[in-house]
């Protein structure tokens, strides 16, 4: 925990390799103070079809699943640390977005606690 992935169209990993972006998500998550960098998780799904408001316009959207109890604050600054960065990193890509949801501490299960 956390969980981010990365969808984002095709092309963008062949601006920057996928473990480059990854590693950016990664650090810009741990830089927040938030999170433990052995619990941090990255994924990502480049897209060969998608529809972007009838456009083929590149894009990158990062879900973010994190463990209940932070702030709205907390969370908005880890947002705006995750854009902030992909925003350096891909100046001439249109659309750059994250929302971020909780799990619920009451219905989360993994191997270990079975």
């Amino acid at each position: 925990m956390p969980h981010f992935v990365i969808d984002c169209s095709e092309n963008i990993v062949r601006l920057k390799s996928p473990k480059d972006i990854m590693q950016e998500v990664f650090d810009s998550a741990e830089s927040t103070g938030l999170f433990d960098a052995i619990e941090i998780k990255v994924r990502i799904n480049p897209f060969t079809y998608y529809n972007n408001g009838n456009t083929q316009e590149d894009f990158i959207h990062v879900f973010g699943y994190i463990m209940e109890g932070r702030t709205t604050e907390q969370k908005s600054n880890l947002s705006r640390a995750i854009i902030t960065k992909l925003k350096t990193l891909f100046p001439d890509v249109p659309v750059l977005s994250i929302n971020i949801k909780d799990f619920e501490k009451s219905t989360y299960c993994n191997k270990a606690m079975v």
